[in-house]
Parts: C-alpha cells; sequence; structure tokens
C-alpha cells in the first residue's frame, strides 16, 4: 500500500450514482408491478434492475478499493467511511423495525379488533361472524385457503445455530487479523462465508416446502405475507452479508489488510453481526411465538 495523502480525498465526478438509480428504479418498480398481477407477469423488470445494481456495486467499489490501495485516503475519510457505515446500519434497524411493527399490529390488535376483543364486538358480529382471533391466521377471508405455519424446531433452529456459529466465526477472524494472522483470518472468513451460504441453501429448501407442502405463499392472508417479508427480506440480507465477505475475504487473499487499516473488514462484520440480531427477533417472534 502507498504512502497516504495529506489531505482530505476529493473524488472526481462519477456516474455509478446514477446507474445504481436506474437500477432501483426498475428493480422497486418491477416488484411492485409483479405484487399487482402474479399470475399474468414475470419478474424480467426485476432481474434487469438487479443486474444493473450487480454492475454497479463491482465498478464502484472496485473504483474505491483501488483508490484506498493507492493510499488517497487518510484518518478523516476512514472516520467518515465508518460514520456512513453506523448511520447505513441504522438505517437497516429501522427498515426492520418496521416489518416487525407491522407484525406486533396484525397479532396484538388487528386481528383480536377482528376477533370481537374488546370494544369491537360489533366489528366481528357484523362484518366478521364466526372468525376467531388466533395467530397464525390469513384472516377473517382466509385468504389463500387453508395452510399449515412454519415450526421452529427444524430448519429454522438450524439456521439459527449456523448464523450464530458464523458470529463466532468472523469474530475469531478479526482476531487473527488484529494479531497479524493471515492464516486465521482467511480461514475465518472462509468459514463465515460457507455458514452464510448454507444459511441461504436452507432458507431456499424451506421456502419450497412452504410452498409445496404447507400450502404456505406470500398470498396467504396477513401470517403470509409478514412470514415472507420478513424472512425473506433477511435472506437477502444474509446473501448481501455473505458476498461483502466473500469479497473481504478475496481481499484478504491478495494482502489487502493490515492490523492498523482494515476498515472494510470492519464494515463487513458489522452488517453481519446485525444480521444476525434480526435473525434472533424473527426466530422468537416469528417462527417460536
Amino acid at each position: 500500500m502507498t504512502q497516504q495523502q495529506a489531505g482530505y480525498y476529493l473524488p472526481q465526478p462519477s456516474y455509478w450514482p446514477l446507474v445504481g438509480s436506474i437500477g432501483l428504479f426498475f428493480t422497486l418498480g418491477g416488484f411492485a408491478y409483479y405484487l399487482g398481477d402474479m399470475e399474468k407477469h414475470t419478474p424480467m423488470w426485476i432481474v434487469l434492475g438487479a443486474a444493473i445494481l450487480i454492475v454497479m456495486l463491482f465498478g464502484w467499489f472496485g473504483k474505491v478499493i483501488h483508490e484506498n490501495e493507492a493510499g488517497l485516503y487518510n484518518d478523516q475519510v476512514d472516520r467518515s467511511f465508518r460514520w456512513s457505515m453506523m448511520w447505513f446500519i441504522f438505517s437497516e434497524v429501522m427498515f426492520f423495525a418496521v416489518f416487525f411493527g407491522a407484525l406486533f399490529y396484525a397479532r396484538q390488535l388487528s386481528v383480536p379488533w377482528l376477533g370481537g376483543e374488546g370494544n369491537n364486538a360489533l366489528t366481528n358480529e357484523l362484518l366478521w361472524s364466526g372468525f376467531e382471533a388466533a395467530w397464525p391466521t390469513n384472516g377473517p377471508a382466509k385468504v389463500g385457503g387453508e395452510f399449515e405455519p412454519m415450526g421452529a424446531w427444524g430448519i429454522p433452529a438450524l439456521n439459527t445455530l449456523i448464523l450464530l456459529s458464523s458470529g463466532v466465526t468472523v469474530t475469531w477472524a478479526h482476531w487473527g487479523l488484529k494479531k497479524g494472522n493471515r492464516g486465521q483470518l482467511i480461514l475465518g472468513l472462509l468459514l463465515t462465508v460457507a455458514l452464510g451460504f448454507t444459511f441461504v441453501g436452507f432458507q431456499v429448501y424451506e421456502y419450497g416446502h412452504a410452498y409445496s407442502d404447507l400450502n404456505l405463499k406470500l398470498s396467504t392472508g396477513i401470517y403470509g405475507s409478514t412470514f415472507f417479508m420478513l424472512t425473506g427480506f433477511h435472506g437477502l440480507h444474509v446473501t448481501i452479508g455473505a458476498i461483502m465477505l466473500t469479497v473481504v475475504m478475496l481481499r484478504a487473499i491478495k494482502g489487502h489488510f493490515t492490523p492498523e487499516r482494515h476498515f472494510a473488514f470492519e464494515a463487513a462484520a458489522w452488517y453481519w453481526h446485525f444480521v444476525d440480531v434480526v435473525w434472533l427477533g424473527l426466530f422468537i417472534f416469528v417462527y417460536w411465538l
């Protein structure tokens, strides 16, 4: 790594933010369009948007890595990166808080009201006579037909053990990096990446089991929608985190990090610990209770 420059680095104008905005537009717009009529439309625009985003991420982060290895970043830039990552993770906390809030509202407020709890007896008698407020439920109209809920013991419990173990291995890798033990760093990252993708593989199998054997789908009322939105977005975050750690591992193999300067590793590790904590909340409130 070359010597750091003295002043604060100001990057040249870049087209990557525009590319990323286009990718997000196609991804989110295509997803909304797909939800509007799942039976007739394929997620073509989602795939196109995701492809654009992947190109943007490889191009933009590749440029950042090149600038870092060229010694263009000093301690002030490093601090700005750390603050940016902390705010990003905070935004992710708020993202999942919304979905956990929706789950709480449905389970503790909406479903009991529809069942006639409190001063809502008329709501039950006039709108949904005979509906019993019990969780899990697909709602008074039994949207999506009969289904079986996903149990906690089995793949979800195994995935919990896998993610908790991955939190240990990434911490062990961090210890190796701080001691200058590159072998421990690479092995710890390799184990973490393997555990992360194993988690994703088990979740894909779980989704197949839910659709084919339990008739549990995104369209299965309030339980199906909250289940798949929470676990699906978490699975996406695990996938992103595993890809980040894969890149960090490849950089570690090339000798990019030192015990004193390794923010890229720390950022990926912070993100990984975040998805670990979110999964514990999911396991307790979505699968177990």
